[in-house]
């Protein structure tokens, strides 16, 4: 019988999730010797389940040597513990588990050079997913001159952190690394800082070469579903890459095409030396100054675009929209200054004195007022303090609206539903703007204690001539009737739309018809 046959001893457990954790690690305190070997195998290794494990062990058997290792099974965690109580010569042993059992991790013989060959590996590898790193990829780059880089990250990760925590955000980097390596086995993958990975490719392609290959990768690569636990999180990309010959700077000019592609919500875009990102950067610095001197000098101001009773055709309410006046009088469009101003981290103030001059105009007027907020503004502490002070204090707080995106009211339900439920202890009311434009869930509404449903105005412009969209429109309508909500149709650019406004029985009308947005509010 050979020695480890003899005197070791072999116990092996199955994990399927997490609830298993206590009942496992009890079984493996009753076996445990004056030596012991854990080996736990799972396909992740960064999932509750295997870090609670890890740390459960470590905690409840201190003199464990714990090995992580990976295997193919996406649905089981393996625990195989290796244990023995006698003594015996390792030099002696030539089996490399009894080796393990008699070898503490800081009295393995490593020689001088293989110590060095794991840091260097180590320097050049990313952790997380064992892909290479950044430093690997700028090192690889400076090895060829004809080669093409395509940046791919993942869309709205930051919101998969928050909302599902970071072990299920780096569950999702760790995953979309393999999915990437699976899925483009022909290039080398690269997992960057953040959500950001990289493809190589042997050689530059030109623009419309390039323009089909990107597409082609998005195709294949979108819509990814991470399985993580119970739950599927949705993962898609936006990519970016460069058609430049010259391939000096090539990283950071395809980083300007990525943020581009980002900013504008397009799948993919490519770098040209036209595109003058370059002079782009150097308008965004000068534009950063003016916003600065704008909100020091308090020159945010609202203007108020009217919004009448279809009934009586009377004006009822305004909405308060945001312009900048810089130095020279010229009004700045919030499309401008808004992007730059949350860029630069002072955007809770635009909004702070959006709500203080609101407040101060409608203070004694019998018009009601709607404000528009963001989620940002929502979770800002800051922010919602202050609206709470105002709603506390002032003699409009049962005039005031806060209007709300739809697109943010769904994707972060439980902190607008917080909001809205505070909110309307003051009397104010809440809108979801812009419903419609894009996949609307009407399920929420039955949820949230809406009062105004502000139809979008890309639907609005076209009810006089497009059949689907006024059928969209009736829709919308009917249902908020049922419910309760009164409805306000945004874009009223004419006559003929007001009409079939009025006919579709929308109760508030808004638009460059009725009027353009004012300096002042009218006295009545």
């Amino acid at each position: 019988m050979s020695i480890k046959n003899d005197i070791l001893e072999i116990n092996t457990y199955d994990l399927v999730s997490s609830s298993d954790v206590s009942d496992v690690v009890d079984r493996i305190k009753e076996v445990q010797k004056s030596k012991i070997l854990i080996h736990i195998a799972a396909f992740i290794h960064n999932t509750v389940l295997v870090q609670n494990l890890k740390s459960e062990l470590s905690k409840t058997i201190p003199q464990a040597h714990i090995v992580m290792l990976n295997h193919e099974n996406k649905n089981l965690t393996t625990v195989t513990v290796y244990t023995i109580d006698k003594v015996i010569k390792p030099e002696n042993i030539t089996d490399e588990i009894l080796k393990a059992l008699h070898l503490d991790s800081f009295d393995k013989d490593i020689s001088i050079k293989e110590y060095r060959n794991q840091l260097f590996q180590r320097y050049f590898t990313d952790h997380l997913t064992n892909l290479p790193n950044q430093y690997q990829l700028r090192k690889d780059l400076q090895l060829h001159d004809d080669f093409g880089l395509i940046l791919i990250k993942i869309d709205n990760f930051q919101t998969i952190n928050n909302f599902y925590g970071f072990i299920v955000g780096d569950y999702v980097i760790e995953n979309v690394g393999m999915y990437l390596k699976e899925n483009l086995g022909d290039h080398e993958v690269y997992r960057l800082s953040g959500a950001e990975f990289a493809i190589t490719l042997e050689k530059n392609l030109g623009f419309y070469d390039l323009k089909e290959y990107l597409n082609d990768l998005y195709n294949k690569i979108k819509n990814h579903v991470v399985n993580y636990q119970d739950t599927k999180v949705f993962v898609d990309f936006t990519i970016s890459s460069s058609a430049n010959t010259d391939t000096s700077n090539i990283f950071s000019k395809v980083s300007m095409a990525l943020k581009y592609a980002q900013e504008t919500g397009i799948p993919f875009w490519i770098y040209e030396d036209r595109m003058n990102f370059e002079n782009e950067y150097e308008r965004n610095l000068q534009l950063s100054g003016v916003v600065r001197d704008a909100v020091e000098a308090s020159r945010i101001v609202p203007y108020y675009q009217p919004i009448v009773d279809n009934k009586t055709s009377k004006i009822v309410k305004y909405e308060c929209l945001a312009r900048l006046i810089d130095n020279n009088k010229k009004i700045l469009s919030p499309l401008l200054f808004i992007p730059v101003s949350k860029k630069i981290k002072i955007y809770n103030e635009v909004t702070k004195i959006i709500l203080e001059k609101a407040f101060e105009t409608f203070e004694y007027s019998e018009y009601e007022f709607n404000v528009n907020l963001s989620i940002e503004d929502i979770i800002n502490s800051e922010v919602f303090n202050f609206i709470i002070d105002k709603l506390k204090t002032s003699r409009a707080a049962s005039r005031v609206t806060f209007e709300l995106l739809e697109s943010e009211a769904i994707q972060d339900f439980k902190k607008v539903e917080r909001f809205v439920n505070e909110v309307k202890r003051y009397g104010a009311k809440v809108a979801i703007d812009d419903f419609g434009s894009g996949y609307s869930n009407f399920s929420y509404l039955t949820q949230m204690r809406i009062d105004y449903i502000k139809i979008d105005g890309s639907l609005i412009k076209d009810i006089d001539v497009d059949e689907p969209t006024l059928l969209v429109v009736e829709t919308i309508v009917d249902f908020a009737r049922k419910l309760g909500i009164k409805t306000i149709a945004e874009y009223v650019h004419s006559s003929v739309i007001m009409e079939k406004v009025k006919e579709l029985g929308i109760d508030y009308a808004q638009g460059f018809y009725i009027d353009e947005p004012l300096v002042s509010i009218k006295t009545i």
